[in-house]
């Protein structure tokens, strides 16, 4: 009989997920020890680094030498840009539904889950 090995782990990409808002959420780039402070979990420090480092090699933070360590902040550059060639792609389609409808259907699932979660949250004031 198999045993669960997944049992009380978070869904693949939560961690990522929650360690990008906690930089987007920080009012300037925080060290792994600050992020590690602002979860507020019992993870590791080296948890931590190793989730900002693959956030790195996946271009969605960025990091800068500080003291003896580093500090990391999120690209919102790249993020504001990619979101602009989204809206550019959309605009004038009259089957703008249609495309919408088959972006979703190929997203992975922690893609889908994390749009899902965004189109949840109320939207931000102007």
């Amino acid at each position: 009989m198999a045993v669960n090995a997944g049992a009380g782990r978070r869904p693949h990409g939560a961690l990522e997920a929650e360690i990008l808002a906690t930089l987007a959420a920080a009012d300037g780039p925080l060290s792994p020890t600050e992020v590690q402070r602002a979860l507020g979990h019992d993870l590791a420090y080296n948890t931590v680094q190793t989730i900002l480092i693959r956030l790195l090699e996946k271009d969605a933070v960025q990091r800068r030498a500080q003291g003896r360590g580093h500090v990391y902040w999120v690209k919102h550059e790249e993020a504001s840009e990619a979101a602009r060639r989204m809206r550019a792609t959309l605009a004038g389609r009259p089957d703008r539904s249609a495309v919408l409808q088959r972006f979703a259907a190929e997203l992975d699932d922690d893609d889908a889950r994390t749009l899902r979660a965004l189109l949840a949250e109320p939207p931000e004031a102007p």
